[in-house]
């Protein structure tokens, strides 16, 4: 890898690239986005849904992570649209730039957009030997806890 900062603007479109073509299924798009040692987490905030085992993932590697990938997108409703937002850079540490963003997705229920599930999103993304930038590691974590009043949350849920 190339010790190069990746602007912001280019950190957002590799993390929107990386979205878009999860959800219309582009594996060769996919992969050419991703470093060879790729790091793919994924699970819920509470870790208690009655669905982790299907979201659930602690990868590393491109072929384990797009194996994974390929299995949970065929087992995924069409359309299913993730939109990132809010993708910001959090750092450089001399070889990746860190960034943080939500997610929202949806999907078609009776001919309208229904919301599905919403996450906070954290990641790494890297210049290649060629120069391109690709997403080093990318960890999800969906939003499954009921929303209460923010003084209300626990000491170790509230971010400090």
């Amino acid at each position: 890898m190339i010790r190069t900062e990746i602007a912001p603007e280019v950190v957002a479109q590799v993390v929107a690239k990386w979205w878009f073509h999860y959800d219309e299924w582009d594996p060769e798009v996919l992969r050419s986005v991703v470093t060879d040692d790729f790091r793919f987490v994924c699970r819920s905030d509470t870790g208690a849904t009655d669905y982790e085992d299907f979201i659930r993932a602690d990868l590393r590697g491109v072929d384990a992570v797009m194996a994974w990938q390929e299995d949970h997108r065929e087992n995924s409703p069409y359309p299913l649209r993730h939109n990132g937002t809010n993708v910001f850079v959090t750092g450089f540490d001399g070889t990746e730039t860190s960034f943080s963003s939500y997610i929202f997705v949806t999907k078609i229920v009776d001919g309208k957009p229904f919301n599905s599930s919403s996450a906070i999103v954290r990641g790494g993304v890297q210049a290649t030997a060629d120069g391109a930038p690709a997403l080093s590691r990318l960890e999800v974590i969906l939003d499954t806890r009921d929303s209460v009043r923010y003084a209300d949350l626990p000491a170790e849920v509230r971010q400090g």
